[in-house]
């Protein structure tokens, strides 16, 4: 059920910028949606044109029945959460997941049983009293994530919460939020740089360059079925082949020098070893350049005809190393081919 709508959305900055142009995107009731792109791609700006701290330069923003642009910022019932954190210094956790209430002239009573409901959904119940300079980043963005939710907002907003954070506290904050997200039933969405966060928490993502979008889906859509090249090269690892004989001696043997791509791209999980016993796709001479072994997985580089192609290799094994200049033939089936027009958009492969 869709519960926000964006449409059409503009905001010009100047004569000839425009951080926004033509953004439509909806949000169903509980999503977690995802705004996913490199700097300057306008999904700060689309966050902040909904919270109210920017209005459009036109188009329209509604939630429910609600059209946003004719409410104030403050009476919008939106909880956000900041990526510096924002926690008043010389409030305790208690007070500074309260501070929204006060204003909201919510009862003492049920001021203190949202609050203690709040820190215990953050799990920090036990660090009420605590001033927040006594704790760690981690911590202070749960009390960031209390405030915002103890308001009992009707959408929750979140800019790139995780980025002040080292790695593997953001893997764990990251699985809380989403977690915490899905028991309180909110929909919420997420802005973000990093697209294995993006990928992890998603229900849908929206990917967006030079503030428009390029393609929105599931993880799955984005990262399996990318409709762009920009989504191909942003979103995961990508093998771009080299024009010239080999490739279109490839494409032949694969059925499709009939599609006129002006690109030709593979992951390189899709990409395998030949071996006798394979009956299926083509396959392209070349010689190791590089082997990587990383324990569950090896990254093989191989030089060839059609470029320098990196290969996943799932499970190697301990004795599966592969020697510089050693021969091998890379096998690509034709599903795993993608080919992309001179506008950067998916061609069919009929695949």
């Amino acid at each position: 059920m869709t519960y926000l709508t964006v449409g059409n959305a503009t905001k010009q900055f100047g004569v000839n910028f425009k951080a926004l142009d033509g953004v439509s995107v909806s949000v169903d009731k509980g999503e977690f949606f995802t705004l996913l792109g490199p700097s300057g791609c306008g999904k700060t700006t689309l966050l902040r044109a909904i919270a109210g701290f920017n209005d459009l330069t036109s188009g329209d923003i509604k939630l429910g029945d609600y059209d946003l642009r004719k409410i104030p910022p403050h009476q919008r019932d939106i909880g956000m959460v900041f990526q510096d954190y924002a926690v008043f210094p010389h409030l305790s956790v208690f007070d500074n997941v309260a501070f929204g209430l006060k204003p909201r002239k919510v009862p003492e009573a049920e001021r203190k049983a949202r609050v203690d409901e709040a820190l215990a959904t953050v799990r920090l119940s036990a660090l009420a009293d605590r001033m927040p300079s006594a704790m760690s980043g981690g911590q202070q963005q749960r009390i960031g994530i209390a405030r915002a939710m103890v308001i009992k907002p009707r959408l929750l907003l979140m800019d790139e919460p995780l980025s002040n954070l080292d790695a593997k506290l953001r893997i764990e904050l990251r699985e809380e939020i989403r977690d915490i997200q899905k028991q309180i039933d909110i929909a919420a969405i997420y802005v973000t740089h990093d697209q294995e966060e993006a990928l992890a928490i998603s229900d849908r993502i929206c990917v967006m360059s030079g503030g428009h979008v390029e393609q929105i889906g599931t993880p799955q859509d984005i990262y399996g079925d990318p409709q762009t090249r920009f989504v191909a090269n942003f979103v995961g690892t990508l093998n771009t082949l080299k024009s010239g004989a080999d490739l279109e001696n490839l494409t032949r043997n694969l059925g499709l020098s009939d599609v006129k791509a002006e690109t030709w791209a593979v992951r390189p999980e899709r990409l395998g070893l030949s071996n006798p016993a394979a009956r299926e796709g083509a396959t392209i001479k070349g010689t190791v350049s590089k082997y990587v072994y990383l324990g569950r997985e090896a990254h093989l580089q191989v030089s060839t005809g059609i470029g320098e192609l990196v290969v996943h290799i799932a499970n190697p094994g301990r004795n599966a190393g592969r020697a510089v200049g050693e021969p091998v033939s890379v096998l690509i089936t034709r599903d795993a081919l993608m080919g992309f027009d001179t506008n950067g958009k998916r061609l069919s492969t009929g695949g």
